[in-house]
């Protein structure tokens, strides 16, 4: 997990800073004096936001946050913000998350006390698990009730201590600016994150003398991210790769945060090095690239893991070596030396001991690295790689991704991959279960089009994370993947796109389970489907989408699913899609718990291979397989 002190710098948990109004406030250097006016406290929250380039604000109004919407319904008027009412909060820190994903801004969501703030508690949790930076603002009973059980109060500082980076009660309506600042500060800078700010019902009604505090102002002497990586160990890194004949590039969420995919592209083309990316890191590397791999881990493609199994050197970026990826951790890339790039030093070293640590922004130490490739009169043979590519490559043509035909039913994954072939630039959330692997292994997603819960794996963050993507990006596509069961899960945010009109596909592949539990349980429980079957009590999806006034459509064989989709894509308007898939389709490849990534079930049955003539190189007489281009000893051309 993140660092829990200040001193590590980049992702502070609990700074012990800011709590009380007598905190000793951070310098600020503004570069005029802004002459003070009287405004309330919830004004200058609601100004701060503006100042910081907040346009939407996702939230759900209450007792004790009532003085800050009342202060919001004037700012609104203005033009200057949009305040997106969701059916639950909830919804409103998915939709926040989703935006930032999307974005890379900071995503803002509003709740107020007691219940409305401990609904937002799942969003801000997910929000953590995958560094997504997120300002979440709480109403809170007034100061003199505050520890007394007043109505609707709870100790939201205190619940969500775990979960988020920073967190603030404003004790002082004149704090108010200053903390924005800083949160905003916090939440965006080093490793992401969300950040609390508690404001009590009597801080935001008091007026006092405001003075505005300008984004990039605070000064946090405790928060000093690294950002630049240390000379000595890229050097090292440098000499790794360069001595190294199977290298693989393991790329996670850290390259998309640091907007990297640029540099992560040149660095695996300058040594030909194929790259595998996580659940967090897809689209940080082109999957149509000949060196992609796809994702490796529980359910990713075998080639990767077989690669991951067998490299010489991992080198991973922005990725924190999860148990959804490493298998089982002791044989996880256990013959290779690992380079380990991440901007969070709690992260290095914390599952895997990497012989090459480097903590900085990824992006910041990827052109660094390159810089010094370039300016290097040492340079890598070409086709020094070439063996181990070539093994990937057979591994990639005798372990495809299987895509099964049906005579009688739609299989899930021929669904996905009609969405995306008539959809292939669309931003895609998605759900947690089968469905959300299968639309992974499939997709092809560019940068920050991919927006799926990964570290904690919360059903229904897609409907409401969609909202926030399409609000961001009102005229790209915005397709949500989702499950029977996970759709269910947030449904009422239907309201939230009928009341706005905001035009998100959602396409929930329905066989009546809660499928990935049922293929668990199938796998490891004997089949004892326990609560897990959906089928009494589903909802008719089309009637159910009518009664919000949206759309609703319903596929239920092979011929009608290209014109439907179709026809989904076309509609001017929120439309959801319900298709009666295949009821017991598992999802593979899948390794085990407690076993290794090379120990895969559900690979396809491999055919029985001719024996080949080996080809010997003209040049130095090595023996190479009869598909290689070039020799594997000294890449002369075959």
């Amino acid at each position: 997990m993140r660092s829990q002190s200040v001193s590590a710098g980049e992702s502070p948990s609990q700074i012990s800073i800011s709590q009380s109004a007598n905190h000793k406030q951070s310098p600020i250097s503004n570069s005029s004096v802004v002459p003070p006016k009287r405004e309330s406290g919830g004004f200058a929250l609601l100004d701060s936001l503006v100042r910081h380039g907040v346009e939407y604000i996702f939230g759900y109004p209450g007792g004790a946050i009532l003085p800050i919407y009342d202060d919001l319904y004037k700012v609104e008027e203005t033009g200057r913000i949009k305040h997106i009412l969701v059916r639950h909060e909830q919804g409103a820190s998915h939709a926040a998350d989703g935006y930032a994903r999307a974005t890379g801004k900071v995503g803002v969501c509003f709740g107020t006390s007691g219940p409305g703030a401990t609904n937002l508690v799942t969003g801000i949790a997910t929000a953590y698990m995958d560094s997504i930076p997120m300002i979440v603002v709480t109403g809170q009973v007034p100061r003199a009730s505050i520890g007394t059980d007043a109505f609707q109060e709870t100790d939201i500082y205190g619940i969500t201590l775990p979960i988020v980076k920073h967190s603030y009660v404003v004790r002082d309506p004149k704090d108010m600016a200053r903390i924005v600042a800083e949160a905003f500060h916090i939440a965006s800078t080093g490793r992401p994150g969300p950040v609390l700010i508690d404001v009590p019902k009597d801080v935001a009604l008091e007026e006092f003398d405001y003075v505005p505090v300008e984004p990039g102002s605070v000064k946090l002497p405790g928060y000093r991210p690294t950002v630049k990586g240390n000379p000595r160990q890229i050097n090292a890194a440098i000499q790794l790769i360069r001595e190294s004949r199977r290298p693989l590039l393991y790329v996670g969420g850290g390259a998309i945060a640091a907007n990297a995919h640029a540099e992560v592209k040149q660095l695996a083309e300058l040594f030909n090095i194929p790259v595998t990316t996580t659940l967090m890191g897809i689209g940080a590397f082109d999957e149509h690239h000949p060196l992609s791999l796809g994702m490796l881990g529980m359910h990713g493609t075998a080639y990767a893991n077989f690669a991951v199994t067998d490299c010489d050197l991992l080198i991973c970026i922005g990725a924190r070596f999860d148990d959804r990826v490493t298998g089982k951790l002791d044989e996880f890339a256990s013959h290779a030396k690992v380079i380990h790039i991440d901007i969070d030093p709690a992260e290095v070293g914390k599952n895997r001991v990497p012989e090459v640590p480097i903590v900085g922004d990824v992006k910041n130490v990827l052109t660094d690295l390159l810089r010094r490739c370039q300016n290097s009169t040492n340079k890598t043979p070409p086709y020094q790689n070439q063996e181990w590519l070539n093994l990937i490559n057979r591994w990639k043509q005798d372990y495809p991704l299987v895509v099964p035909h049906y005579p009688d039913s739609i299989s899930p994954q021929e669904v996905i991959i009609e969405v995306g072939r008539q959809a292939p630039h669309a931003f895609y959330t998605t759900d947690v279960g089968q469905h959300q692997m299968w639309a992974a292994q499939f997709l092809k997603n560019g940068p920050r089009r991919w927006i799926s819960s990964a570290g904690l794996g919360t059903m229904g963050f897609g409907v409401p994370a969609a909202m926030g993507v399409k609000v961001a990006f009102p005229d790209e596509e915005v397709i949500c993947i989702s499950g029977d069961a996970s759709f269910q899960m947030c449904l009422q945010e239907l309201g939230t796109l009928a009341q706005y009109g905001i035009n998100v596909k959602t396409v929930i592949l329905n066989n009546g389970w809660q499928g990935m539990v049922r293929q668990w349980q199938e796998a490891f429980y004997g089949e004892r489907y326990s609560c897990s079957n959906m089928e009494v009590g589903m909802p008719d999806i089309e009637l159910l989408a009518k009664a919000y006034g949206i759309k609703g459509m319903v596929i239920s064989n092979r011929d009608e699913l290209q014109d439907k989709i179709a026809e989904m894509l076309a509609h001017n308007g929120p439309v959801i899609v319900n298709v009666q898939v295949t009821r017991d389709e598992n999802c593979y490849p899948m390794v085990a718990p407690g076993k290794s990534n090379a120990q895969m079930i559900g690979l396809p049955k491999q055919q029985p291979k001719i024996a080949v003539e080996p080809v010997y190189c003209s040049h130095c007489n090595t023996e190479n397989l009869p598909s290689h281009n070039f020799c594997s000893e000294c890449g002369t051309k075959l």
